[in-house]
């Protein structure tokens, strides 16, 4: 191979047919087709909630209060007499964009912070790494309410300070999966054919050091739903009467003893969704790694 060829094999962009080869392997695991399928179908749910859901969200009925699943309210009624399904229905968009909100942030904050301080080195990775030890000291839930705080109660503040929680985490891991691949032979080759920065890093770093990554970022969109959850129940997320799955899990606990049903289907959606999310960022995983696939 001329010194010609080798270049263009370091420089040029990795095939198309690579991402082809990855999703024929995820459509051949019974794990990625499932979660596919799911998230899919809670997606549709989302964008045609007020065509698929039977009530109005905020509709009351005092003379229904907290009934139990029945022909009429397939779900049951919560405290106010509200159908629990179309809650739940129009509950999804918010919960999928405050999952996404979350997850986008910490990407937009973590990522180019990682790749920047593992790449670069030296004082500025010393003084961003200390940076963000200490912020990964403090109780993740306690400094996502202090931020809340200071940007104001709602849904979108909200999941902007759990990103802001999150980014620390995915600059940690980028930092070390960046340290490990910069050193290898084909970045030495790449700058030895005068590659820019900017090269090394998207043709070579990003996609060697992203598996760990998109495996972190799925499980952050499942522990951003429970974050959802746990800052409604502190009245800091969705405000009512707006309808959330993390909403009507804290609403539905004031009421467990008397009503438990109406903590299940809440619930069970929010399980089914991180497992979902969880399940897939596996299979993306193993799909990445030919390893992992051989064995």
């Amino acid at each position: 191979m001329n010194e010609t060829a080798v270049k263009r094999t370091i420089l040029m962009p990795p095939k198309r047919s690579r991402i082809g080869r990855i999703w024929r392997w995820m459509m051949s695991d019974p794990r990625a087709v499932l979660s596919i399928s799911f998230l899919v179908l809670i997606t549709v749910v989302a964008l045609f909630a007020p065509i698929i859901a039977p009530y109005s969200p905020v509709e009351q009925d005092v003379s229904k209060l907290l009934l139990p699943p029945n022909m009429e309210n397939w779900l049951g009624t919560d405290d106010l007499g509200r159908d629990v399904l179309s809650r739940l229905i129009w509950g999804t968009p918010n919960s999928l964009y405050a999952s996404f909100l979350a997850v986008s942030v910490a990407i937009v904050l973590g990522v180019p912070i990682g790749l920047l301080i593992g790449f670069l080195g030296g004082w500025l990775d010393d003084a961003v790494s200390r940076f963000v030890d200490a912020l990964l000291s403090f109780p993740p839930i306690v400094l996502a309410i202090a931020v809340t705080g200071a940007l104001g109660i709602g849904l979108t503040n909200a999941m902007l300070s759990v990103g802001i929680v999150f980014a620390p985490v995915l600059a940690r891991l980028v930092r070390a999966q960046t340290l490990v691949v910069k050193n290898a032979l084909y970045v030495d080759a790449a700058k030895g054919f005068g590659a820019s920065t900017f090269h090394i890093i998207v043709r070579h770093i990003v996609p060697n050091a992203i598996q760990p990554v998109i495996v972190q970022i799925t499980l952050m969109l499942a522990i951003a739903l429970l974050a959802e959850a746990s800052l409604s129940f502190l009245a800091l997320g969705v405000q009512p009467p707006a309808a959330s799955w993390g909403g009507m899990l804290a609403r539905a606990y004031n009421y467990i003893e008397i009503a438990p049903a109406q903590m299940y289907a809440p619930g069970f959606a929010i399980l089914l969704t991180a497992l979902a999310f969880n399940a897939l960022g596996e299979s993306m995983r193993v799909a990445l790694d030919p390893t992992m696939k051989r064995r």
